[in-house]
């Protein structure tokens, strides 16, 4: 691609916020939420990814004891996932002003406010969620995603090389530093990295796909078709190659794109 701009737009956007994930906030799941970006054609829909009612129970217990920590993390968590990103903010906030200490709700806190485009302010809360005496490579990987989208890719790098130094060959932090290097429009060193990720052999479908849209960007659109389509139900296959078709239009003019909610954190 001439003009990779209209890429760089959409990981600017909250597509690439809504992938930050690293599970802040303890509750793994088996989709790993620790990968930035994501080319999924369907993601934008289907349905939230916390029921109604699941949310209107934890919200429920939170209103009974607004400063109960646990109860608070839950309903804002959902909430997020659930992509109400405001009100999750206000929640996290209000539960970490009640429990200044708590730095697993900060940790929520900051990845609900780098979900919601705050991204100065999540990497400020970041910093108060670990310290460097104990740091948690989860924290450092979204701190590094927060400052990229703040157009500081160099400071990005260093703490993703942090996080790495802590979890070698971390296939998660390696996709984040490859889409750093999308950012700042160095697509060969981009797919090296991701490259690197996905010989991982992680489970992750989002490292396939940022690995097919870093290729398809440098005008390899069948090889890029070859790897989003792996290990896909056909039609989902065939979904996922037409987004990655609009995301790489010949003539590089941005398309519409949907924001994509993550795995869980």
């Amino acid at each position: 691609m001439r003009n990779p701009s209209h890429v760089t737009r959409y990981l600017g956007s909250a597509a690439i916020v809504a992938i930050l994930a690293v599970g802040l906030a303890g509750c793994q799941t088996a989709s790993s939420p620790e990968v930035t970006g994501s080319l999924n054609a369907r993601a934008d829909a289907g349905p939230g990814q916390v029921s109604r009612d699941a949310i209107e129970t934890y919200g429920e217990r939170y209103r009974a004891n607004p400063r109960d920590a646990a109860a608070a993390l839950q309903y804002g968590q959902s909430l997020r996932l659930n992509g109400q990103r405001q009100q999750a903010v206000a929640v996290l906030e209000q539960a970490t002003i009640a429990n200044p200490g708590n730095k697993t709700l900060l940790a929520a806190y900051g990845r609900a406010l780098a979900d919601n485009g705050n991204f100065q302010q999540a990497f400020d809360i970041l910093s108060r969620s670990h310290t460097p005496a104990n740091p948690d490579w989860r924290i450092l990987s979204v701190q590094g995603t927060a400052l990229d989208q703040l157009g500081k890719h160099d400071e990005a790098r260093r703490y993703y090389a942090s996080a790495l130094k802590i979890m070698p060959e971390e296939p998660s932090v390696l996709s984040n530093l490859g889409l750093s290097y999308v950012l700042s429009k160095d697509l060969p060193k981009a797919e090296s990295v991701l490259r690197r990720a996905y010989n991982r052999g992680t489970n992750d479908s989002r490292v396939r796909q940022n690995l097919a849209l870093v290729v398809g960007l440098q005008g390899r659109f069948a090889e890029a078709e070859t790897i989003v389509k792996a290990d896909l139900p056909a039609d989902e296959a065939e979904a996922n190659v037409a987004y990655l078709r609009q995301m790489i239009s010949r003539d590089g003019r941005p398309q519409k794109t949907a924001a994509v909610e993550p795995g869980r954190s």
